[in-house]
Parts: C-alpha cells; structure tokens; sequence
C-alpha cells in the first residue's frame, strides 16, 4: 500500500521487524529454551492447548498482551519469548511481499507455481492439494533456516465477481463451488500433518522422525482465508477498497459471497481468518461482530482472526465509522480481531483500555485465540529442530519432485481456446523456423502473477520454444505490455514474414493488473491488437495467438479472424510456464484446462464495477454476473476449453425421481403444508427445517461413461451443471454441482461417478438468504447431454 498509514506504521514497526530477522541464514529462535525458560506451564507439552494458553496470557502485564496484538509481536525477554513475525505470505509458493519471508539467506528460491487462477483452471482437487502441501514442505524448510514464519496468510477465496477486478488472479475463479473445494485441498495440504508413510512416500524417510503420529489437534503451518468478506474491489471511479462500502443482499450473501469462507473453515479446518478493508452494508468487516462470530460459533472456526493490513485504522482514518482510533481499535477487539496487520492496536488499546472502550479480558481473549495457534504449531515445544519436521531444509525446496509438480500444474491449467482446422499441435519435424513476438515472449518478471517470491529457475517463453525449434527469431513488437507506440512493429512484421510460423504472445502482466490497481478496459492493453492483426497479415500460415493475464480479455477480433488459427490462455504459469506452453503448442502434451471464469465483451465495462448484486434486473439494463446470473453476451464461457482429441459421454445411471419426504420431521408444520393440496401448496422445502443429517440419506449418484474418441491420450474436464425450476426469484441460469478430470487414453473408456447431495447441490438461497430446494423437474446437463430429475415430496 502506498498511502499514508502504511508509511506511519511502517515506522513503527521497522525496528520489531529487525530484531525478528536478525538470526535469518541460522535458525529460528523460539522460546521455552533450557535451562532458565523450560519450566515454566506453558511450556509443558502433556498439559492441553487451552491450559497452556491460559498460563501464557496469565503471566503477561497489560503492556506486554498489546505488544502482542500487532502481526510483529514484541518479544518477552523475561518469559524467554522471542518476537515473532505473523505476516509471511505463500499464495502460490512462498514469496517475499510480507516482512515473514526473506531470501536474503541461505535459501534463495523457492519453487514459483502457476498462479491460483491457473491451476484452478486444471480443475483437479488432488493437484491443488498437492501444490499447498509442496507450498508447506518448502515453508517449514525455509522456517528451520530462520527465513520465514509458521503463519501464512493464503488462499485467497474471494469470488473472481467482476472481470477488471486487479487481484481476481489470486483466486480459483468465479464459481462458489470451485472456489470453496479449492480452498479446502490448499489448506488441508498446506496445514495437516500428514501420516507418516505420506510424509516418507513423498519427501523420503530421513526427513520424518520415526514416532512421527497424526494428530489432529496440531499445525503444520496455518493458513488463512481471505479477505472476508464481499472484497473484490481495489481501485474504480472515486472508490478505493480502504473505504468501499459492499451492499450485499441477503440473497448474494448466502449463495455468493459466504460459501467460500463456511467451507474453508467448516471442511478445511483454517486456523486462520482475515476480514477485509471494505465495509459490508455500512459496518466495516473488521468492526462487523456478526459475521466474524458467525464463523466460530456457526462455523466452528478455531484459530485467530487477523486484519488485512492497516483495516483497524481504516475504521477511522478512511471509512469515519468511529470518533477516535481507540473506539476503532475497540471495535475491532470486540468484533473478534485477535490481531492488527499494523501498529494501529500497538498504540491505541492502551488508552481504549483506560478509557472503558474495551476491557482487558477481551485483550486476553484474543491472546487466547493466537498463543492457541502458536501451540498447536509447535512453537512452545522447544527447539523445532528436534521435532517432527526440523530434519526439512534447503535440499527440500526447488527439488525436482516440486518443479514436477509445478509444470504438471502449469500443463493442466493451461486453456486452449481456438484451434481452427487442428492447427496445433505443431508437429517440430516439420517447422524450419519460428518467430515470437510480444513483450512478454522474453520477459520473467512477471510469469508467477502477484505474491511471487523469488523463482527456482528463470526461463522465458522464447527460451522454452527455441528448446523446439532452434531457428526462432524474437522480436517485441511493444516496448511493454502497456503498447502504447507502434514503433516496434517493423521488427515484428519482418521476422513474421519470414518465419514458418508465427506465435504472437499478447495480453496482461502486472502493470496491468494487481493489487491496488483494478482494470478499467476489458481490451487488449494499447497497441496490441494492431500488433497482432499486423502480424497475421504477413503471416505464410494463421497464426497462434498466446495470452497472457489472470483477467478475461475481449479477444473477439481473434476469435473470429481466420487469419489467428489457435488462442491458448496461459495465464501467469509460474516458474514451468514456458516449457508446459511449448509442450502443448508441439503435442508433447495434450490441452484439457476450462476457463474459470465468463470472459465479458467491452461493453461490460459499462457495468459500475461497485454494484455487488450478482443477479440480473432487467429493469435497469443489469446483465448480472457470473455465468450464473450472466444474460449478456460473451466472448468464451466459463468452462471453455479445447482438447486435441474428442470425449463422448453416457449416463450410466441417475435417478429421474427424488422424493424429499424423509428430509422433515413428521410434526414439521412445513411438511404438513406441503402435503396440503391446493394452489397454495408451497414449491420449494427450506432447509432450516429439514432434520440434521438428514440429507446424507438423500445423497445419490450419478455414473457416467467418458470416451475418448480420438487418436490422442488426454485428459479432459468433466462439468455437470444443473438448471432449476424458476419457482421462486432469482434462480441461477445453471450452476456446477460436481467436476472430476479424469485421464482417457486413446479409443478407451473410463467411468467416473458424481456424488449429489440434494441439501448443497440442488439447492438456492431465497431473498431473506435463507436455502430451499425448488420442487419441480431439474435438468442436468453434461456437456450436450441433459438428463431430467423429478424432485418431489
């Protein structure tokens, strides 16, 4: 951030941050250290979490808890407590944007993986799993060399709601249901302790203490949701994020915005929650004690609640919701803030304390929910390099199980969208030359998107693709991704005319898009187009147009230019991105990426970007948003993507009938209602009464047969979406209520079955946001194939 609060309070906390890295390249300090420190409850590892806990906070002046309540909690010299830094980031590895990660030791890398919205695209719960448990290998390997923290602040799960949005690569796309099982493999990787056996099958048996157990009480690493909640704006018309107030109805709430962060905490067990710098219908997220109480008492959240970085100032300072810092400050702990990216807290609970504006034990409840976290990870067992993971370092980040990994997440992620007359794959024997073009062809810093540290290796697309074709030519054609002159294109047109074939390499980096910085054209940035149109005019065969970006570009010019045979998304790939882009590009290795995310034409930037409903109102000329509530036109759907061979399906088995009658109680007055008859009868069941567990009974299967028709392996992205009866307001266009990617090879077939649970997959959110299952015919729809339920009661 740039604004003036983060200058004020990087002044604060810069000399914290000192004396927290100032034993990096050695190991990790930590407390209960023997002799003097070892005796203490605390430290006493038979006693409980919560015993320890209590000791701890027990044992602290008031000076010293608020020493606490800032992401660099001071050190406790005379209990032997070291500072700690909670700030470390690892969205998509680990990376260096907060002060809890440094490179400057003797870990210099670490492997960089596709950025979020890439490896969404694959569209793989087990790869997803795997990347955040090769985030967490690497992580606790950067711990015990004293580099980085226990403490991450990853995923990022808030919905991709509108196409300019800035951050929208951070996060697994636009659909609730992805995003949410998304958010629990990163978590679950990042987070659990593994069984011993994975641990060894994985990083090999002298990296794993032999009485390594399961235990469900303690961390790995804790990650963290966020930003909750409704954030997805960061700089439009005269709005910023530290002071947009999100109107969200009940409705969007409930089917939108919430799902993401229920499940992250509710199935993914995070030890971690941030609540954002907007505001959600008037109160501050960080102020808003409903809805952080929600997720520990409905939700079960067990772990601490941490700001986004200087959101307790911006309470006061930019939204104006207090009259002073100390009621902002007091707000926050009361709402349940356990802790301030920030100093804001550091100086000011103190008087908000003395002033009756919040009272010591809330102080202590928080204190509670950190040092909680803390203890589950290890930190008060003494020194971490004699526990279960202290024998992980150097040797186990950037190794070449996690470059696998990363180019296996780039190859699946990667989305083919055009491909006229099987272009691709190219075949090398028969390619004398190639030439590149675009300025992000040869360019590194900016493959991994936002939150990338400092990358294993450091190869160009250019690079990769001459790996291929040892005559490839380059040239830039813009001078950067903003193309604002023509002057390169001479150089571009010369080498296109000359070359057997011709890859432009066109779209976003992060002069484009980022945090902080929203888009406001949905284009091709500057120039661009003209370079690309330029380029195939004096191209001998159409030409193959790559793109880069984690936004959706309005790319119809191509699509239906003749003279552009291929289009293939690659997103920000990451560290392997330029070898999986040429693998495919030669057949090396088949597409079978889907966009997660509606691509939107131009015109749909005339959408104000900080209207929140997701739904269409006709009334006022509103499309909605999503492919979801979405009516406008589009440039590619959600789901697109292209394959070089072809999969056939068949439904094995499904029901066409499904009685809901065992779902309410026999007293229920909603049930005797619906077994009225009559024109009133109602035509929906809401689920605030349908009897607990009760819908596990109801689950059901659906059994299809894929083919792979072709003469290709290949992988491909199964979707089953479902359209409800329109018995009530705002019913989705469709929604996804299973995927699976499953590997055919060629002229085989394989069987894949989806689970349904009528109570989360059949179901909508009303307009007071409460869930109901719609009685009537459902269609599911499986690529061209619509199979018809009858859901009755």
């Amino acid at each position: 951030m740039n604004h003036q609060l983060t200058l004020i309070s990087l002044l604060f906390f810069t000399s914290a941050i000192a004396e927290t890295f100032k034993n990096f390249d050695s190991h990790p300090q930590f407390p209960c250290k023997p002799p003097h420190f070892s005796s203490y409850p605390f430290c006493n590892v038979s006693l409980s979490i919560k015993q320890r806990a209590i000791s701890l906070v027990s044992l602290l002046t008031l000076p010293e808890k608020i020493g606490q309540l800032s992401t660099t909690a001071a050190s406790v010299p005379r209990l032997g407590i070291p500072p700690y830094e909670w700030w470390s980031e690892s969205l998509h590895g680990l990376a260096d944007n907060g002060p809890g990660v440094s490179f400057n030791g003797s870990i210099s890398a670490a492997t960089s993986f596709p950025q979020v919205i890439v490896s969404a695209a694959s569209f793989n719960r087990t790869l997803w799993y795997e990347i955040g448990s090769a985030v967490a290998v690497e992580a606790r390997a950067m711990y015990n060399g004293g580099q980085a923290g226990l403490t991450f602040w990853a995923p990022n799960i808030n919905v991709f709601r509108d196409p300019r949005w800035g951050r929208g690569q951070e996060t697994p796309g636009e659909d609730p249901k992805v995003v949410s099982e998304y958010g629990v493999e990163f978590v679950r990787g990042f987070q659990e302790k593994k069984k011993r056996k994975v641990l060894k099958r994985r990083f090999g048996s002298d990296n794993v203490d032999d009485d390594a157990r399961y235990d469900d009480g303690k961390l790995m690493l804790s990650a963290c949701c966020k930003h909750f909640t409704a954030y997805d704006l960061e700089k439009w018309g005269n709005f910023t994020r530290y002071d947009f107030n999100a109107v969200v109805t009940e409705q969007d709430m409930e089917d939108t915005y919430q799902p993401p962060f229920e499940t992250c905490i509710r199935d993914g067990k995070a030890s971690c929650l941030m609540c954002s710098y907007n505001a959600v219908n008037g109160v501050p997220a960080c102020a808003q004690g409903d809805l952080l109480q929600k997720a520990r008492v409905e939700w079960g959240f067990e772990g601490y609640i941490t700001s986004d970085c200087d959101a307790v100032a911006t309470i006061f300072e930019y939204q104006g919701y207090t009259k002073s810092p100390e009621e902002a400050v007091a707000d926050a702990i009361k709402a349940g803030v356990d802790i301030n990216c920030g100093t804001y807290m550091l100086r000011h609970t103190q008087s908000a304390v003395e002033q009756g504006k919040v009272s010591e034990e809330l102080v202590d409840r928080a204190l509670l929910n950190l040092f909680a976290v803390q203890l589950r990870l290890g930190l008060f067992d003494g020194d971490p390099r004699g526990g279960r993971y202290g024998k992980l370092g150097s040797n186990d980040i950037c190794s070449s199980d996690h470059r696998k990994l990363a180019l296996e997440a780039a190859r699946q992620g990667i989305v083919l969208l055009k491909n006229d007359h099987k272009l691709l794959p190219l075949n090398k024997k028969h390619v004398s030359s190639l030439a590149i073009i675009g300025p992000m062809a040869n360019n590194i810093s900016n493959m991994g998107g936002t939150y990338t540290g400092k990358s294993c290796q450091r190869k160009t697309l250019f690079t990769e693709l001459l790996e291929y074709v040892k005559k490839t030519s380059y040239a830039s054609g813009c001078s950067d991704v903003s193309c604002v002159s023509d002057t390169g294109f001479g150089e571009a047109v010369a080498i296109a005319k000359g070359a057997d074939f011709v890859i432009v390499v066109a779209g976003l980096d992060l002069s484009q898009e980022t945090e902080d910085k929203d888009r406001v054209s949905l284009s091709l940035p500057g120039k661009q187009k003209d370079l690309v149109s330029s380029v195939a005019a004096v191209s001998k065969k159409p030409v193959i147009l790559v793109l880069t970006g984690g936004g959706p570009v309005d790319v119809t010019f191509a699509k239906n230019d003749p003279r552009i045979g291929s289009i293939i998304w690659i997103g920000y790939p990451g560290e392997t991105g330029g070898q999986a882009l040429a693998e495919i590009i030669f057949g090396d290795f088949n597409p079978g990426g889907r966009l997660p995310i509606t691509w939107y034409p131009e015109s749909f930037t005339d959408v104000a970007m900080s209207d929140m409903h997701m739904r269409a109102d006709s009334s006022r000329g509103y499309p909605g948003r999503t492919y979801r509530f979405y009516t406008g036109p589009q440039v590619y759907s959600f789901g697109t993507g292209l394959s070089y061979t072809k999969f056939d399906y068949k439904v094995i088995s499904a029901p066409i009938r499904l009685s809901l009658s065992e779902l309410l109680p026999q007293q229920s007055s909603h049930k005797k209602q619906l077994l009225q008859h009559g024109e009133e009868q109602p035509q929906y069941i809401q689920l605030d009464d349908v009897m607990v567990n009760s819908c596990e009974s109801m689950r059901f299967n659906v059994l299809v047969n894929v083919r792979n028709t072709g003469e290709i392996d290949g992988s491909h992205v199964l979707m089953l979406f479902s359209k409800m009866p329109r018995v009530l307001s705002g019913v989705p266009e469709k929604q996804l209520i299973g995927f699976d990617r499953v590997h055919v090879r060629s002229n085989e077939m394989m069987e894949t079955v989806f689970v349904i649970d009528p109570c989360k997959h059949l179901s909508v959110a009303n307009d007071v946001g409460k869930r109901v299952i719609p009685l009537g015919i459902h269609a599911l729809f499986l690529g061209d194939l619509q199979h018809s339920l009858s859901v009755e009661f």
